[in-house]
């Protein structure tokens, strides 16, 4: 027997062992258990009902911080809570210690943490129509909840990172590509970032449980989502981008809204409701008043100024950029890809800076590096510019970096342009750039955010007349779209709609 011979018999024995210790591994760990709420059995091995509690307690505060805290309005909170806990008195788990948040957060989004956890924006709040509409929504993560599906997703990413590991072992022992386990481990973390799409599709039709349960139309999740659609749409045309839906598709990781929509709308008709709820009027007087798009806090825009009343602060972006705010930073896209970005330097970056020109010339922490620096004064204040160009994924493109020092903070503004567009937009960004200025305290005093106006249609009163009182971009547009209104609909007089004014 050759020596040769030897080392494949070994090989093949160790191959065994730990093909054998895989086996062993996920018998052991296989933790299937009955789904509470679908009847079948899921793995959820790693993560049991009071790991769940815990994980939710520990997740909630930290969720809440990062969408903008809780909405401070006590009586909205209890209204949702009250249907909240309606709708989870008809689950499979009634006795879970539920909690409904309102978060202070523009965006339209929902969240379930496990453990009985769930979050609803405001933003979504005024984009729904009703009490009904607002159910299906916060059924839908009482059905991530109640099926468990939390504990699925960290058990099935437990088992891949076991199943990774002893991958690598046998690739040692049997000669696989070195980077078989890199690419194992690549895959499940892809898969297991969200719900899966059959995860999604069972909230869905456990929030129509739920909402058939405690007396709702059921029909009403099949109105939100195509509300959800329109809302993309807007979203997309106010970017000037009508054809890019996907981009403002916050649903990108969900389902096909129109999938949705058509599986809603087949499991309302199989259920045997008559004369299910809608509480239009109750939800629009529980939203009236509900504060619209951006918080004082983050700064306000208004067409194609951003002014910040607590930073004292406001500038200007060229014509054809669409501003989008954020916590951290305001971003406008331009033309041809074209990117303007604002935010601040941390406090402890700023009181070390001696110069604005030193800053400018150093920013980039050797990684980056502006050229061609300059002092600037911008209306009183110390500034400075410099530019460069980088490769990115979109080619090469230009960068022009201006600082400047406001008392303790530096404020940056970033300009983004493809080389062939930066000669014909530089005289709109210079624009920007001396258009930034210090806010008087009455000009601060006087910036008030956008709110929910729940108004009353009079006789004579058309989309048209109502819309013209929006403080929003695309006024008539964002009218038919919070109010779930086509072209041709008319309007009666006594009917309720949503306004958005200042």
């Amino acid at each position: 027997m050759s020596g040769g011979g030897a080392v494949s018999i070994l090989a093949g024995m160790k191959i065994r062992l730990v093909v054998v210790l895989l086996a062993l591994a996920f018998t052991s760990l296989a933790g299937c258990s009955v789904n509470p709420a679908t009847g079948e059995r899921s793995f959820t091995g790693f993560m049991s009902t009071e790991d769940e509690k815990r994980v939710g307690a520990e997740q909630h505060p930290q969720l809440v911080k990062q969408f903008g805290g809780e909405y401070n309005n006590a009586q909205l909170e209890a209204y949702v809570q009250k249907v909240g806990a309606s709708l989870a008195a008809q689950t499979e788990m009634p006795g879970l210690n539920y909690s409904f948040t309102v978060l202070d957060d523009e965006l339209i989004n929902a969240f379930a943490l496990p453990g009985g956890y769930v979050h609803i924006t405001r933003g979504l709040l005024a984009l729904a129509d009703n009490e009904a509409e607002m159910a299906s929504v916060l059924g839908h993560e009482l059905g991530h909840i109640t099926a468990r599906h939390a504990a699925q997703r960290y058990s099935q990413s437990m088992a891949a990172n076991i199943g990774v590991g002893l991958l690598g072992v046998l690739g040692a022992v049997a000669g696989l590509p070195a980077g078989t386990a890199d690419i194992a481990g690549y895959g499940a973390q892809a898969y297991l970032q969200s719900y899966s799409r059959d995860q999604e599709l069972e909230a869905d039709e456990l929030g129509i449980r739920y909402m058939t349960r405690a007396g709702y139309d059921p029909a009403a999740m099949a109105t939100f989502f195509r509300k959800l659609d329109a809302f993309t749409a807007l979203q997309a045309a106010l970017a000037g981008s009508p054809d890019a839906g996907d981009r403002f598709d916050i649903m990108a990781s969900h389902p096909r809204t129109a999938d949705r929509v058509e599986q809603a709308k087949k499991l309302a008709a199989a259920q045997a409701v008559t004369d299910g709820r809608i509480d239009r009027d109750r939800y629009l007087a529980a939203i009236n008043g509900l504060l619209y798009g951006d918080a004082p806090a983050q700064g306000v825009r208004r067409g194609r100024t951003f002014a910040h009343p607590g930073l004292a602060i406001a500038f200007e972006v060229p014509p054809g950029f669409v501003m989008f705010n954020s916590a951290d930073q305001v971003t406008a896209r331009g033309p041809e890809g074209s990117l303007i970005i604002f935010d601040a330097a941390g406090a402890d970056e700023a009181r070390s800076v001696p110069s604005m020109t030193q800053y400018v010339a150093s920013v980039g922490g050797g990684r980056l590096r502006f050229g061609d620096v300059q002092p600037l004064s911008v209306n009183g204040m110390e500034a400075a510019t410099g530019a460069t160009r980088v490769s990115t994924r979109a080619g090469a493109m230009d960068l022009r970096l201006v600082a400047i020092r406001d008392g303790q903070r530096i404020y940056r503004l970033i300009f983004i342009t493809p080389p062939g567009v930066t000669a014909s937009l530089r005289e709109g960004l210079e624009r920007t750039t001396y258009s930034f200025r210090r806010l008087s305290p009455d000009e601060a005093a006087a910036i008030k955010p956008l709110r929910i106006s729940v108004v009353t249609v009079a006789s004579g009163d058309t989309q048209q007349s109502l819309a013209m009182r929006m403080a929003t971009p695309l006024p008539l547009e964002t009218f038919r779209v919070l109010n779930g209104l086509s072209a041709s609909d008319g309007l009666k007089p006594g009917q309720k709609v949503k306004l958005v004014t200042g």
